[in-house]
């Protein structure tokens, strides 16, 4: 099985976009994606060249399978980090290998002091991938969010330049 490939987020990542929005109700959280018409405004927000946002696409066979992302706080040098894989390419560890990647990028090239992440207790899936792309828990904001009529507690991490590297395996970076 060969390695996928990362790159800048396209607006033609529209209709894998919204494949991977379709396949899974989890995926809501992320945006509203239904149609390709919303595809196509998602990835437009995401690329907007005088945008905040930083948009990395996970390619596999020349599909778009996954996005990393950094939403980036200029003033500050810092950067609020978040991803999301397809739910048929999960549990592979391309997700911790693409955020690996791109933490390493954007505390980097990219010029930023700072990364900040959070997830909810009932993600630990999405812990695992902090986790693995080396970012440290910080700590508990309780009852952060409302979902589904339920307070969740979110879990805060962050990731600095001197903090010790991630072990997992790098994706390639293209500069495309």
């Amino acid at each position: 099985m060969n390695d996928p490939e990362l790159r800048r987020l396209r607006v033609e990542d529209a209709p894998d976009v919204l494949a991977a929005f379709t396949r899974a109700s989890d995926m809501a959280r992320q945006g509203e994606v239904k149609d390709l018409r919303s595809a196509i405004t998602y990835v437009e927000g995401l690329t907007e060249l005088a945008g905040p946002h930083l948009a990395f696409a996970v390619v596999y066979q020349g599909r778009v399978v996954g996005v990393v992302g950094v939403t980036v706080d200029s003033g500050n040098r810092n950067g609020w980090f978040w991803y999301w894989m397809h739910a048929a390419f999960r549990g592979r560890g391309w997700t911790s290998r693409a955020a690996a990647t791109i933490a390493d990028w954007a505390l980097g090239e990219g010029g930023l002091h700072r990364l900040e992440l959070g997830h909810r207790v009932n993600n630990p899936s999405s812990g695992s991938v902090a986790r693995a792309a080396g970012f440290v828990q910080e700590g508990l904001e309780r009852s952060k969010l409302l979902i589904d009529g339920e307070r969740l507690d979110v879990v805060a991490y962050s990731r600095l330049p001197g903090d010790p590297l991630p072990v997992v395996a790098r994706l390639r970076l293209t500069a495309d």
